[in-house]
């Protein structure tokens, strides 16, 4: 048996205030964050002046900051993927409060999630997914672990406590559902 700690150990050590943890578990996820940082900000406008390290790190000082039972490296990654997301809409948010609404650069999200190809804003997305979980919670989890956090189906599925199936079910019916809303902005 490996004397060397898991991720999961050293996520619950670091959560206790263990900052020795905190530097044994930093290069086991920080690829892993990295990815779906540059996920996030590749749907950014180009020439967004936050970068995916910073990204990184304010997501780092938020979870730090934040009191949560960790469960294990998924749990960790899909809290991260939607930690980063609202720093994103928070940022944006504050942009767009700036420019009072001009000359936002829109948000391009993906082909088969806006049925007409058109740009959305970041604002608009958050704004759309906070009214998806209103409605269905899961389905809105789903689709910010693996669109936005770019987890596999199965890390999905292992996050959420759900089969592989229901995460294809819920991603295909959540896609629609978001493509349908942000139809009209």
């Amino acid at each position: 048996m490996s004397s060397t700690p898991t991720v999961t150990t050293l996520l619950r050590a670091w959560r206790s205030g263990d900052e020795a943890a905190l530097d044994a578990l930093t290069p086991l996820i920080y690829d892993d964050l990295r990815r779906i940082a540059n996920r996030h900000m590749q749907l950014e406008r180009s020439g967004h002046t936050l970068q995916a390290t910073a990204l990184v790190n304010e997501a780092f000082v938020r979870l730090s900051d934040a009191d949560l039972e960790i469960q294990d490296r998924a749990h960790f990654l899909s809290i991260a993927a939607r930690t980063m997301r609202r720093i994103l809409a928070d940022y944006g948010r504050a942009r767009r409060s700036q420019k009072r609404g001009g000359g936002l650069s829109p948000v391009t999200l993906h082909e088969d999630v806006v049925a007409d190809g058109r740009a959305m804003d970041i604002v608009d997305i958050d704004d759309a997914l906070a009214r998806l979980a209103e409605i269905d919670a899961r389905k809105s989890d789903v689709l910010v672990l693996h669109f936005f956090g770019g987890l596999t189906f199965e890390e999905t599925a292992e996050a959420l406590d759900i089969s592989a199936a229901t995460v294809d079910r819920d991603l295909r019916f959540a896609k629609a559902w978001l493509a349908n809303e942000l139809k009209d902005n």
